[in-house]
């Protein structure tokens, strides 16, 4: 199989990263952070939290974030840890995608400027 030149490559690398720049546009609402179910014990001497062996209240769907600097939780309703998981996993897809198009922004780089160098030898 002959290689290809770099304009083909080049052109591959932009066709590449329209695609990626095309599947940004269909992620929804992202949202940072992490959710956990977690159980608690209350302060109260005579709970059946505090029992042998003791019986946490909960599990508590809890979201996890930084928010300006700080770390946050915020107790959810299973609703909204259903909608916490979706954006979670939104968040998380921009992030690969964005990681492809710089990765495929790099390789178009340096062909655009490997052909300028040679260019410019001639």
């Amino acid at each position: 199989m002959p290689e290809r030149s770099a304009e083909e490559r080049l052109a591959a690398c932009e066709e590449r990263y329209r695609e990626i720049a095309r599947e940004l546009s269909t992620i929804g609402i992202v949202a940072s952070g992490s959710l956990a179910r977690r159980s608690h014990r209350c302060g109260k001497p005579n709970c059946a939290c505090q029992a042998d062996p003791p019986r946490p209240h909960g599990p508590y769907w809890h979201w996890t974030a930084k928010v300006a600097g700080k770390t946050v939780n915020k107790r959810l309703s299973d609703q909204e840890a259903a909608y916490y998981q979706e954006w979670i996993a939104n968040d998380r897809r921009l992030r690969e995608l964005i990681a492809q198009l710089r990765t495929v922004a790099q390789e178009a780089i340096e062909l655009t400027l490997s052909e300028a160098t040679s260019r410019s030898k001639v």
